[in-house]
């Protein structure tokens, strides 16, 4: 196969591009070097941290409660704007699908691929998990959609 033909083969792709944001790593860079570094990237919380942030007195003094969780930094700076969203579809927009978009952004960045001019076909892989943020934050809160 010449490399003209490379193109037409649908069953050939190339990953050119990557990207991630994890607990304590902003980047697949930064995480490997805490990786590397052995740098904890859990954060730990006292109780008055956690009373603050609205959890139960009561769960708090349970054993199998962990004062711990995996915190990703700067969820709150989505640019609603640059994604044509309005400030009230983002606020009531799943911050994983918002940091999603985000990062399948950061991804054709990191590639170097211009979606809006590049005329060959361009996919974003991506991994979540189960979120229940409508059910927590919006079904139980009508308020929040009006």
């Amino acid at each position: 196969m010449n490399n003209s033909d490379a193109f037409d083969c649908p069953d050939e792709i190339a990953i050119v591009g990557m990207t991630g944001r994890f607990p304590g790593a902003k980047n697949i860079e930064q995480f490997w070097q805490n990786l590397r570094d052995g740098v904890e990237s859990i954060s730990f919380f006292s109780d008055e941290e956690l009373l603050s942030s609205g959890i139960d007195p009561d769960r708090l003094s349970q054993p199998q409660y962990v004062k711990a969780g995996a915190v990703l930094e700067d969820i709150e700076l989505f640019d609603a704007s640059f994604f044509d969203f309005s400030p009230k579809e983002a606020q009531i927009t799943d911050p994983q699908h918002r940091l999603f978009l985000e990062s399948a952004w950061e991804a054709l960045e990191e590639a170097g691929y211009d979606s809006q001019t590049y005329t060959g076909r361009i996919g974003v892989y991506a991994g979540v998990s189960l979120s229940t943020y409508f059910l927590s934050n919006i079904y139980t809160k009508p308020e929040i959609i009006e």
